[in-house]
């Protein structure tokens, strides 16, 4: 060929030369400059052969599966717009759909007729939601089988795109036929979010091994979740992998920086003796049953009083007041004359006369001493029948006063008594006669041994505790009434009992739940049966065992960041968005 023909030919091929590059590099260049696109059938990606992987479906399932596919990207497409109208039907003709392939597939127990099985399952409860946040959780256990299905067989991946969402916890994959993506887990609110990901199985609900690995996850960052090892993108970490033991067990990891952070402290379970002992606020009081009156049986007039300041110490005998009183002046002068008499008839009056004198309140030797005078008393005195304290005065100097009325009320403090609130749930473990220890706070240090007196047979309706009696002696006058006290009733605990720290324990409801350390970071929530309550401590039934360890601070902080899902939902979040 002349060299004219060569240069008029040459642009012409390198044209042709870069049309070849084009088509056979299309692919890639639109991948590399518009992003990763998702994996089809045509290109399907990592295909991960957990069991049933390459195992093909029978060709009447295979038709049975396709048809569930469609009956999937109908709800699907419901589901990205928040729509339940219509979900039930596409759910029930997607159940039905996977029924028929589970029958058409050979051989019970297989991962393929596993699949298809879970598959129907979660359609039937799709059918049955209420909302689209129970839709989505049903809905991601059927995308988990039809892309395990898929996984197995490449052919039901024609046409199809996967996606996975990295804002969804547990399943976060869907299947969709349009390449441009509709997120069915967020929704209108993040309907684009996720990007494209890989046809990838794990086995069958139920058929999971111990040691199989769900995820690797940073220990710093447990929001970092990646289904292959690598380094944690905030921290740059190594990941370390959690098995799905440890998922279904709500088994977490916290490093010992974070601990230390946080201030987790633990502490073993011991079986030991409990000190039951209770504790409870008491308040002193008055001996009720030496509580003495000092009233009049006749009417009268005050001259001189001798005790006139409430609180004032008195001695049994002491004198109190005088009084003048015209009948019992009258009284006196008629003993008199009684006695002057010596005849058999006037020894009777005699009796008559100092019996009156002795009802109207006179000792016999006031009255011994007005026969002995041989004139009566114009102002008697009138004497403190007990030893004790004032605790009240109704009466002033040169006062009338009536018969009945209570001039005085005097109270002995060489015993007194301590009446503690105790809550009624308690009630039952207090008897008369335990053994108590009270202490008051402005003398530290210093004890008074005591005992139940009486438990009072009522509540008190706005505290829902019960009154508790307790009688010490107070030689020494330091127990003063209306002092606040602090009781404890000494009770044995019997045999040993295993117990935890109450501090350990976690209450979400009904359920009691604690964190057993089970070394090298990892925590895992263990429900416990709970039965009495002693010092700081829980006797525990059901769910602990001599010498594990359970975490007795920073608990809280561990169940607010861990989210336990598979351990209870208290601590966890739905399926779809955070």
């Amino acid at each position: 060929m002349s060299p004219p023909n060569r240069r008029r030919i040459a642009p012409w091929l390198g044209v042709l030369a870069l049309a070849v590059i084009v088509v056979v590099a299309w692919k890639p260049l639109a991948g590399w400059f518009f992003g990763a696109t998702s994996h089809t059938g045509t290109a399907p990606a990592t295909h991960e052969a957990h069991s049933g992987a390459g195992t093909p479906l029978p060709d009447a399932a295979l038709e049975y599966t396709r048809a569930a596919f469609e009956s999937y990207e109908a709800a699907r497409a419901l589901l990205a717009q928040d729509a339940m109208e219509g979900l039930e039907a596409r759910a029930g003709a997607l159940k039905a759909a996977l029924q028929q392939a589970a029958e058409a597939t050979q051989g019970d127990g297989t991962p393929l007729k596993a699949w298809l099985q879970q598959g129907a399952d979660g359609a039937s409860q799709l059918a049955s939601a209420k909302d689209p946040e129970a839709a989505r959780q049903h809905f991601a256990r059927v995308s988990e089988a039809l892309i395990a299905l898929a996984a197995a067989d490449p052919r039901l991946q024609e046409g199809w795109h996967v996606f996975e969402c990295p804002m969804v916890e547990g399943v976060n994959q869907w299947l969709q036929r349009e390449p441009k993506l509709e997120n069915p887990y967020m929704g209108r609110r993040m309907l684009a979010c996720g990007s494209a990901s890989e046809w990838r199985s794990a086995a069958p609900e139920g058929a999971h091994g111990e040691g199989e690995i769900a995820h690797y996850t940073c220990p710093m960052h447990p929001s970092v979740k990646q289904h292959g090892p690598g380094a944690c993108p905030i921290c740059g970490m190594d990941l370390t992998p959690v098995s799905r033991a440890e998922l279904a067990s709500g088994i977490i990891r916290v490093d010992d920086l974070r601990r230390q952070r946080i201030g987790v402290k633990t502490a073993k379970v011991e079986q030991a003796s409990m000190d039951l002992s209770l504790r409870a606020l008491g308040r002193v009081t008055f001996d009720e049953k030496s509580l003495v009156d000092v009233t009049l049986k006749l009417d009268g007039y005050i001259h001189e009083l001798r005790v006139n300041a409430t609180g004032e110490p008195v001695k049994k005998g002491d004198v109190l007041f005088t009084l003048y009183s015209p009948e019992l002046y009258a009284a006196q002068q008629e003993y008199l004359l009684a006695r002057q008499s010596q005849s058999a008839a006037n020894a009777s009056l005699v009796g008559a006369a100092r019996k009156r004198l002795e009802l109207w309140g006179l000792s016999a030797a006031q009255i011994e001493r007005v026969a002995q005078r041989g004139q009566p008393v114009e102002n008697m005195p009138f004497l403190a029948p007990a030893s004790g304290y004032v605790l009240e005065k109704n009466v002033v100097e040169g006062a009338a006063v009536k018969a009945g009325e209570r001039l005085f009320r005097i109270a002995p403090l060489a015993k007194v008594w301590v009446e503690a609130d105790v809550y009624e749930q308690d009630l039952a473990r207090v008897k008369p006669g335990h053994p108590v220890e009270v202490t008051l706070p402005y003398l530290p240090g210093k004890k008074y041994a005591g005992s139940v007196g009486y438990v009072y047979p009522s509540l008190q309706g706005a505290t829902r505790t019960g009154r508790i009696r307790i009688e010490l002696p107070n030689p020494e006058l330091e127990l003063k009434p209306d002092m606040y006290a602090d009781v404890r009733f000494v009770l044995q605990g019997g045999a040993p009992r295993l117990q935890i720290p109450d501090s350990a324990v976690i209450y979400t409801g009904p359920r009691r739940l604690v964190f057993v350390d089970l070394g090298e970071g990892r925590l895992r929530p263990q429900e416990v049966k709970l039965g009495i309550k002693g010092n700081g401590t829980y006797e525990v039934l059901e769910g602990l065992s001599p010498g594990d360890v359970v975490v007795t601070s920073g608990n809280f902080l561990i169940a607010a960041e861990s989210r336990i899902r598979s351990a209870t939902d208290d601590f966890g979040g739905s399926h779809a968005a955070h």
